[in-house]
């Protein structure tokens, strides 16, 4: 079997030790510019250019490097009957739930409030947060982000979510389709944006929708920056359409210095570190699945090209 990985990892001697210390029967080779054609088997890839696809014709599926492929799918150089795997979870799971609890924790037990009055040596306790008042909803809601939704529904937080399809999940109110979207939205204070990026839901986060949900509402977005009409934000914001934003991503990345994101007293910004790709988890699952199709055997995690994930 031989395998290229292709990605712009400085240090692609990282990944490589591991890969071949988990399938070292296995022939490993990182990709560069000048690599002559390899007639390689899989390619696990993160922004792999069109050369690949050019040199590589006879690769039998791609291993993304993470959950997201929309900018995979959006090469035009891109096999269209390639089979694309895609990361499920490989860690990702409990570090987003850990991000969303502390960010939720920050708005809903005034956090920032205690630590400004430890500046002025003001010793004073806010009112207790009353959960009920602060129902939570997912704009979507996959493999990674399940596990922040059970946490949340654990400390007795409201939880719902909206998707496409009707998700099963005990005690989280499940919205579907388009028609269901308002009633999600009128229930929901902390939105919290896990959708895929598709061509549907490119700029979703929008004035229309901001303004269906109650007042004093929080956006979080942990999805992709292309979902969110930036200025829409900043005129929710500056009017009070919305009381705080939370963004890990953004569609620029880095964030220019010039963008007005940094300095807005009522967005809290993070440089997309929600849920990192673990190199040792993601090791394990790619070769566990190399494995299992050297068997003849079925694997999970094949993106659907219609659905974009």
């Amino acid at each position: 079997m031989k395998i290229l990985f292709v990605s712009p990892d400085p240090k692609p001697q990282r990944w490589i030790t591991l890969l071949q210390a988990a399938l070292p029967d296995a022939q490993w080779i990182v990709w560069h510019a000048d690599l002559p054609p390899q007639q390689a088997d899989y390619a696990l890839v993160w922004q792999p250019p069109a050369e690949l696809f050019e040199r590589e014709p006879g690769l039998k599926a791609l291993f993304n490097l993470g959950a997201g492929v929309d900018a995979l799918l959006r090469l035009p150089a891109l096999p269209r009957t390639l089979p694309i795997y895609r990361l499920e979870d490989a860690g990702m799971s409990a570090q987003m739930a850990e991000y969303l609890l502390h960010q939720i924790a920050e708005i809903t037990r005034s956090m920032p409030v205690y630590r400004q009055q430890q500046q002025q040596q003001i010793w004073k306790m806010q009112p207790p947060c009353r959960r009920h008042e602060w129902p939570i909803g997912f704009l979507g809601l996959g493999h990674i982000s399940q596990k922040a939704a059970r946490l949340l529904q654990l400390l007795e937080y409201p939880v719902s979510c909206w998707s496409r399809s009707p998700k099963q999940l005990d005690g989280i109110h499940s919205y579907s389709d388009d028609n269901e979207l308002p009633a999600f939205l009128k229930n929901t204070r902390i939105l919290i944006n896990t959708l895929p990026l598709t061509p549907e839901t490119a700029g979703c986060l929008n004035q229309s929708l901001f303004t269906q949900l109650p007042p004093n509402s929080v956006l979080i977005n942990v999805g992709r920056g292309q979902h969110l009409q930036e200025q829409d934000l900043l005129s929710a914001l500056d009017s009070g359409t919305l009381q705080q934003a939370v963004l890990d991503v953004f569609a620029t990345e880095p964030l220019p210095a010039e963008h007005p994101f940094w300095k807005h007293p009522k967005i809290t910004l993070t440089p997309h570190m929600s849920a990192p790709t673990l190199r040792e988890e993601t090791v394990r699952q790619i070769t566990d699945k190399l494995k299992a199709l050297a068997q003849g055997l079925t694997i999970t995690g094949e993106v659907d090209r219609q659905r974009g994930y």
